[in-house]
């Protein structure tokens, strides 16, 4: 992990979202680590505001997969959360997410470490001791 964000307020959310998204210009898969509560999902959000999602971005973590447009493709943000096996995350076709063209983010990906294709970027989410978060990639 070599880069990292400083997120200080809900305000700079947005410009540390579009300072992420020039810094991983043309990576298009990404699995974020963090403990519950971290902000993973309110990151995620303003990445794809950023990125032109104009529908409204919520959490996966029920319906474990979200589909947004984009001009001239899709983002997937995928919650594992929920899921106890590897074998759950082949079930809802996982596979099919990991490997294709579009935009994917997963949200506790932990289940699925051992089929993580290398092209995913691992983002952890950190809090310092002021309670700002740090994103690491």
């Amino acid at each position: 992990m070599k880069e990292q964000i400083h997120i200080t307020s809900l305000e700079n959310l947005p410009q540390a979202a579009q300072t992420f998204l020039q810094k991983m210009e043309g990576q298009k898969k990404f699995a974020f680590y963090a403990a519950m509560g971290f902000g993973k999902t309110t990151f995620i959000k303003a990445i794809c505001h950023q990125m032109g999602v104009e529908q409204p971005v919520a959490s996966p973590t029920y319906g474990l997969i979200n589909e947004y447009l984009l001009k001239n493709d899709y983002i997937y943000h995928i919650d594992l959360y929920r899921l106890n096996s590897l074998e759950e995350a082949l079930d809802i076709g996982i596979e099919n997410y990991l490997f294709d063209e579009h935009y994917c983010f997963i949200e506790w990906p932990q289940i699925i470490e051992s089929i993580l294709p290398e092209t995913f970027k691992k983002v952890k989410i950190q809090l310092n001791e002021s309670d700002n978060r740090i994103i690491y990639f």
